[in-house]
């Protein structure tokens, strides 16, 4: 043992250490099987954050850093995100201001909405989707799917996100520049129900980051880790995710709740 000890450079004091050590029982076992149990439940899809604040939703107090060093240990994390589909095709129609000016903030459910079009391809084909997110909640209002980016989805978007809210609803709306949004026949949709209009800056994503955030979390979550036989298995893929997004994937800036349980906390059916 000394020649080893000695070629490795190593004192005895410290192999000994390290020997007990490394028969002692982990300390940490029952939180590193909860940090598992969690991220398996989500399919891989939380972060440390997310995994902290859910094993604290049960009731155990743990720090979130403890939570990423225990992670990184266990060789797990979240997934990442690619790009998404612009829908802007050149002036068209007439443009809004932007009122929404990038704040993001929202006191009460139905006061901003914000909306958009993005791709997906499967097999050589495409299917697009247009969903109107809640700014108060992150909650997905409503949202409508088509295989070509045609008018007929974003109004049909537009006439579920009503329905789904009441007709007492009258949020700012807040989109890009994209063609459906300029035309004539939708912005006086938006003014027979009261709905203030307000469009990013030309070309400029930051203005709606908000559901660019989803796309990318729907994308990273959903899409990329997942094979799909064909538009119509991609469909119903999407309507499972949005509704786990919806009622079960905890939002860190809720406190931990999904976008439904903290209308419903706040009192808000």
């Amino acid at each position: 043992m000394a020649p080893l000890l000695r070629a490795a450079e190593l004192a005895r004091s410290t192999f000994y250490y390290q020997l007990h050590v490394a028969k002692s029982p982990d300390r940490n076992h029952d939180l590193k099987a909860k940090i598992q149990s969690v991220y398996c439940a989500h399919r891989g899809l939380y972060g440390y954050r997310r995994v902290t604040a859910t094993i604290r939703n049960d009731g155990e107090a743990v720090n979130h850093k403890k939570v990423q060093r225990l992670m990184n240990e266990l060789a797990i994390k979240s997934r990442i995100r690619k790009k998404r589909y612009r829908s802007y095709k050149g002036e068209y129609g007439k443009a809004a201001p932007n009122v929404l000016n990038r704040d993001f903030t929202a006191t009460r459910p139905n006061e901003k909405w914000v909306t958009d079009v993005t791709e997906f391809r499967v097999g050589g084909k495409k299917l697009y989707l247009s969903p109107v997110l809640d700014l108060y909640n992150g909650e997905i209002v409503a949202y409508e799917s088509s295989i070509r980016p045609d008018f007929s989805m974003v109004m049909g978007m537009l006439k579920k996100a009503v329905k789904a809210r009441g007709k007492t609803a009258k949020p700012l709306l807040h989109s890009d520049q994209g063609w459906h949004y300029r035309m004539p026949l939708y912005q006086a949709e938006l003014a027979r129900r009261g709905i203030t209009q307000s469009m990013s800056r030309k070309g400029n994503c930051f203005d709606n980051a908000a559901m660019e955030s989803f796309f990318g979390t729907l994308k990273a979550e959903c899409f990329h880790l997942n094979e799909f036989a064909d538009i119509d298995a991609l469909r119903a893929s999407l309507k499972e995710y949005i509704h786990y997004y919806n009622q079960q994937r905890i939002k860190v800036k809720l406190g931990g709740l999904s976008p439904v349980d903290y209308r419903i906390r706040a009192g808000i059916c």
